[in-house]
């Protein structure tokens, strides 16, 4: 989807790309991810962000078509990050005549990205509520600081009732991938937004102000239809309560006694008649999608075999992962496992224990090496508080 009009005036100059494995360096994108920019021509012009270093001779190809022979009056920066932002310095240079239109956070930033760039005369400053007339068309910025750096602002276009939403809202995946929104959208949320839970509460609030009828996101596809589901996820989300009834089990194991607990746990939740259960394994699966089931339900269950004195390093991880991520209002149970010192259930509980409104089980099922028919009943014992 590269240089298509999306409304009478709006067109999007962005690009896929299929070719990235890691986004920020750390999370898997198996369908890629798509850097989203927009024109507006109107009496003037205004491009709305730019894109990754990786896709800018598309970028640069693709804006030169929609202006069609116009120049540029404007480059609106909603979002420094260098996946929207890297080609400020090669934009300005091509496109002498253009200003550039951000907050005073993002004019402080720039330089630490651009040690030469030259803005003097070409800063349009602008703060909260302020608005900027491209004719038909008005910009009205609304300042979304740790949505998810402290610098991003949104903008509203008032006459087709578009939110240029930066980050919020955005999903992986390129604008071609056929997939449902909210799994890769709850993942992405919860792994790059998820710590800034109160910042969207603030943005969602002052959205909740404007008629929107469209949002157009950094990432992602453009949303026109049915924006309530989406506002509504969010609004879930970032209040950090659980989106579904269900209990998600995550395990640590070696050589396979602590995996076959946490399997027949599952088996024993699912007899009993939960609605969901869901599993994975911290040794193998990708630990965002696990973070994200972690958040998603209402009751977590931890399984770790004890390493050295500790919980399991895989554990480990996860747990970190969820405490940056400001963990919060679930139940959560242990079953840990040791040859001759089983201690991970306490590991867990006290890596645990500064986190917001989390209670925890009164069963912890400890096993000693490969699970046998007192630990099952043990389980049985869990799966019934679990399910109380």
């Amino acid at each position: 989807m590269e240089n298509k009009q999306l409304t009478d005036n709006i067109y999007y100059i962005g690009a896929d790309d299929k070719t990235l494995d890691l986004f920020e360096g750390q999370y898997i994108v198996p369908n890629g991810i798509s850097y989203n920019s927009y024109l507006i021509r109107d009496d003037k012009t205004a491009v709305m962000d730019t894109v990754d270093k990786r896709a800018t001779e598309t970028w640069f190809a693709n804006l030169e078509q929609a202006l069609d022979g116009r120049d540029v009056d404007y480059l609106v920066v909603l979002h420094l990050e260098p996946d929207h932002a890297a080609n400020i310095e090669k934009f300005l240079n091509k496109y002498k005549n253009a200003k550039v239109v951000a907050n005073a956070k993002i004019f402080n930033m720039i330089p630490q990205f651009f040690e030469h760039l030259d803005l003097e005369g070409r800063k349009v400053v602008v703060n909260e509520g302020d608005e900027l007339s491209l004719g038909r068309h008005t910009l009205k910025f609304i300042m979304a600081p740790m949505v998810h750096w402290p610098e991003v602002m949104m903008a509203y276009e008032t006459k087709e009732k578009v939110l240029f939403s930066a980050d919020a809202f955005g999903k992986f995946g390129t604008l071609d991938t056929d997939e449902d929104w909210a799994c890769e959208a709850r993942r992405y949320y919860f792994n790059i937004v998820g710590k800034y839970g109160a910042p969207v509460q603030t943005v969602l609030k002052k959205a909740a102000t404007l008629d929107i009828q469209k949002i157009f996101p950094l990432h992602g596809p453009m949303l026109t239809e049915n924006l309530g589901y989406y506002i509504g996820k969010y609004d879930i989300w970032s209040k950090y309560e659980p989106e579904d009834k269900g209990i998600f089990i995550a395990y640590a194991s070696i050589y396979g006694h602590t995996k076959a607990a946490a399997e027949k746990l599952k088996e024993i939740l699912e007899k009993k008649g939960a609605p969901k259960v869901a599993i994975t394994d911290l040794t193998r699966d990708d630990m965002a999608e696990a973070v994200e089931d972690a958040f998603r339900y209402d009751r977590l269950v931890l399984a770790s075999v004890t390493y050295d004195g500790e919980m399991f390093p895989a554990m480990e991880t996860f747990i970190a992962h969820l405490r940056s991520k400001t963990y919060q209002n679930r139940k959560v149970a242990f079953i840990e496992n040791g040859s001759w010192a089983p201690i991970a259930a306490k590991k867990m509980k006290t890596a645990m224990e500064g986190f917001k409104n989390l209670s925890f089980a009164e069963t912890t099922v400890s096993i000693k090496s490969a699970m046998k028919e007192p630990d099952i009943v043990q389980l049985e014992k869990l799966a019934d508080e679990l399910l109380a």
